[in-house]
């Protein structure tokens, strides 16, 4: 559901709905007669869209998130908010860049349009940015040629859809200037072969049993879950475009199963 698109048209609708009432139909109308219910209707929610149009559009958009590839950082169940200028302000539905602000630094957290189907919304940390050199090696990232700073802090257990049980290792992993929570399964493989697509650009990536090497094609980003081996990301479906990015993930605001994460910002 393009949500963008239908308050858009929501807003133009009941705005052209007043002016119509004021232009038009009141002119005609009796001194004492009572507004058509629709044009009453406008009038009420006009100023409501807009005012949650602008907010989502250009300020902070709400989102849930519906899986667990971003644990322990993000937990299923969560509803963040997300900063819509960080990266520069877009036109609300074609998302076109219009004002420059600042460019997608590594370790922060994302949300985009999903470069195969921009209908779905994805968040993930950004590990790559235009020129790196990404390498992830017996499940450690090299960015650069310089390996990640990594510090076992213990394990960390789940449960899965399907009701599996998963018992990770947790680490500190510094990336930049964030320092935040990654989970590794060592006994998963290093790549799921089978997932890689032949995504664009394709030809910018290496792939054997030990993992992959990367090079980030300009205006692109490459992106990855922070449950290292239970993600759908960059290493199986490609980069994300510039003209995907929605923006910056930076705090939980509600968590119907556990309080205590309300109001945690998002590193």
């Amino acid at each position: 559901m393009n949500f963008p698109l239908i308050m858009l048209i929501a807003l133009v609708v009941t705005g052209v709905l007043w002016l119509a009432d004021i232009y038009l139909l009141k002119p005609r109308r009796a001194a004492d007669g009572k507004e058509p219910l629709l044009v009453e209707y406008a009038k009420s929610f006009f100023p409501v869209i807009l005012v949650v149009f602008v907010l989502r559009s250009f300020l902070v958009e709400p989102f849930k998130i519906p899986s667990g590839s971003m644990m322990s950082t993000l937990l299923v169940g969560d509803f963040i908010l997300v900063n819509k200028y960080t990266y520069g302000i877009r036109l609300p539905v074609i998302n076109k860049k219009i004002i420059e602000i600042s460019q997608p630094q590594r370790g922060e957290v994302m949300v985009f349009r999903y470069p195969d189907d921009p209908s779905l919304d994805y968040i993930k940390r950004i590990i790559g940015v235009p020129g790196d050199k990404i390498s992830y090696r017996d499940k450690k990232l090299t960015i650069n040629g310089h390996p990640l700073k990594m510090e076992r802090v213990g394990d960390y257990s789940y449960v899965k859809s399907g009701l599996n049980y998963v018992t990770a290792t947790q680490y500190l992993e510094t990336l930049g200037e964030h320092i935040h929570q990654t989970l590794v399964q060592p006994d998963s493989p290093n790549i799921r072969f089978h997932e890689v697509r032949p995504f664009p650009m394709r030809q910018n990536c290496d792939y054997n049993e030990d993992g992959f090497t990367c090079t980030v094609p300009a205006d692109h980003y490459f992106m990855m879950g922070d449950n290292r081996d239970d993600s759908n990301d960059s290493r199986y479906w490609g980069f994300v475009p510039d003209r995907n990015i929605v923006g910056r993930a930076f705090m939980i605001w509600w968590n119907f199963d556990d309080f205590k994460r309300i109001g945690l910002s998002i590193k």
